[in-house]
């Protein structure tokens, strides 16, 4: 089982990882943990510092996945240019559906609370818990589609910033 896994991610690759966003995997190496022998994926995250270690026959049961394809980024950038759909039930429950989106690692969900959180100058201001669900979602919107793309994360923002101002005109 692990050796397809091994042919689906390589050193080098970036991956999405649900809870974490985009990663890069720096190498695959063989671990002893509570005497098994497990074949683990390095992964870094610049960004946070951190280094996270996933079995390489587990990895796309907790959801890792490569990145996604320029037509998934086009598909999430259309999603932004769309109208924000906030529902009417209470915030947590709206609060606790954007995490599940957020940490689901789908691009598209991602792009939705964008859309749905994003405030114009001219709208009421954000409460601190709505502000912090939309930084999230756009930071893990950017860092893929600046990996996608092959731009830095300042081109991306730019980009996703540009048409949800866009959208707001």
């Amino acid at each position: 089982m692990s050796k397809t896994r091994k042919a689906e991610f390589r050193p080098n690759d970036f991956v999405v990882y649900p809870a974490h966003g985009v990663g890069r995997i720096v190498s695959i190496e063989d671990r002893e943990i509570a005497g098994m022998q497990l074949e683990l994926f390095v992964i870094s995250f610049e960004k946070d510092k951190m280094t996270l270690r996933v079995p390489t026959d587990k990895a796309t049961q907790v959801g890792m996945r490569s990145l996604s394809s320029p037509d998934i980024v086009s598909k999430a950038m259309a999603t932004l240019r769309g109208k924000a759909r906030v529902k009417r039930a209470m915030w947590s429950r709206r609060a606790q559906e954007y995490e599940q989106k957020i940490n689901s690692g789908d691009l598209l969900a991602i792009a939705e609370v964008v859309r749905d959180l994003h405030r114009a100058d001219d709208q009421r201001e954000q409460s601190y818990s709505e502000r912090q669900l939309y930084e999230a979602a756009l930071e893990r919107l950017t860092r893929e589609v600046a990996a996608v793309t092959g731009i830095d994360e300042a081109g991306a923002m730019k980009q996703v910033d540009e048409v949800l101002v866009a959208r707001a005109a």
